[in-house]
């Protein structure tokens, strides 16, 4: 696996593929720099040997040429966050981006213009990918968040750059954390598995079995499993279709020695809304017209003493409603339990949209081992896929 420290970019040309699709507020001011923040090193490392920085990236999903999807929104951010002048080139290809391309001197750094202006990015053009190798001398791909797309400048603009092309530091950590989960965890293994649907985490699931001791599984996907196997859920969601799944479930993992923790009590409301009236009932006997929302206090409880046993936890997915203050103290206290877990010496990954944004939410970021930076990516993952993006660096 190439990595940063493969080469010395002394005077040369690093053309490197960052996610910079950053949400942006009302005035287009960036809202959230994590994505931006966490592309530094890499930048700091190149510009560190002398060499210079050409950045690509998208920013949202713009149907030609849009001003509100323009690059030049997140210039003064980066040059913030990177410490020097970030300069722009109002194109990606072309005579624009070949003249500041040529230009561009050692220890500067060189944002392109959108590449999905150009609707040949997201269809993976060689073309278009040719025109963009012809930037750089050295191509990094450092973007985590869109490795699971072939798309031109994350997949097939590596093969010009046959012998020069390595991961960032972002991606490389990336697939470095992943693995410790999925190839070289310290056991026991625990997957913490939330979120609304059994039917989005199936094949996760699958491909997750042989690898964990435990499997904590809560948010929505619980009631689709308590009522497969015969409990009253109420008015909660539940995926009726995937019973016969989720039962198939628990008879491979009694098979592969795996232990399931489903929870035995939650937070049930009489309606979806952060005033509802709650009570905390037996996940069997959730009451008609009431619907659980959350975890309740002997789940969490059995959930504590799972992860404080734990050498390696990933958690995917949020125990119950957390952007509602009332359905938020599961997906907290799991955050809490993971934390200590963490700080006693266990490696805890982190990824998934909802779970990120809840460890951010809950001032939890720094207490875990890592945070994925990749929602569909890690997913893909962990489904046992290998990234197009990755596997263009590797080949």
């Amino acid at each position: 696996m190439k990595t940063l420290q493969d080469f010395d970019f002394k005077n040369k040309k690093a053309l490197i593929r960052v996610d910079f699709n950053v949400p942006l507020d009302e005035h287009f001011n960036v809202a959230d720099a994590t994505r931006i923040e966490a592309a530094k090193p890499t930048i700091d490392k190149i510009l560190a040997d002398g060499g210079s920085v050409i950045l690509m990236s998208h920013l949202g999903r713009p149907k030609g040429k849009e001003d509100q999807y323009s690059m030049c929104h997140i210039l003064k951010t980066a040059s913030d966050i990177l410490g020097k002048e970030v300069l722009f080139s109002s194109d990606c290809i072309g005579d624009v981006a070949q003249t500041a391309a040529k230009n561009l001197q050692p220890g500067q750094i060189l944002l392109l213009e959108n590449l999905r202006f150009y609707k040949e990015e997201e269809a993976g053009d060689v073309a278009f990918a040719k025109e963009l190798a012809s930037l750089g001398d050295i191509y990094v791909n450092d973007a985590f968040g869109t490795a699971h797309r072939a798309h031109a400048s994350t997949t097939i603009i590596a093969q010009f750059f046959p012998e020069h092309k390595c991961f960032g530091a972002l991606l490389a950590k990336e697939i470095e954390s992943l693995n410790r989960v999925l190839k070289n965890s310290e056991k026991p293994v625990t997957a913490v598995l939330g979120g609304s649907k059994v039917s989005t985490k199936i094949t996760v699931i699958e491909n997750i079995l042989d690898k964990v001791d435990h499997m904590i599984i809560g948010g929505g996907m619980t009631f689709t499993f308590v009522k497969a196997l015969g409990g009253k859920i109420g008015d909660s969601i539940c995926e009726d279709d995937k019973q016969e799944l989720a039962l198939e479930i628990l008879r491979l993992a009694k098979e592969k020695g795996v232990q399931i923790h489903i929870p035995v009590d939650v937070v049930a409301a009489n309606d979806f809304s952060n005033e509802a009236q709650t009570q905390i009932v037996d996940v069997r006997e959730i009451p008609e017209g009431w619907q659980g929302l959350d975890a309740g206090p002997k789940s969490l409880e059995n959930f504590k003493a799972v992860i404080l046993a734990s050498k390696t936890i990933l958690w995917n997915g949020p125990l119950g409603v957390f952007e509602m203050p009332t359905f938020a103290n599961g997906t907290i206290s799991l955050g809490n339990f993971i934390a200590e877990a963490t700080a006693n010496g266990a490696f805890s990954l982190v990824g998934g949209g909802d779970s990120v944004a809840a460890v951010k939410q809950f001032g939890l970021e720094s207490k875990m081992s890592y945070v994925s930076t990749g929602g569909g990516a890690m997913l893909e993952m962990l489904e046992g896929r290998i990234l197009p993006g990755v596997a263009a660096i590797l080949d």
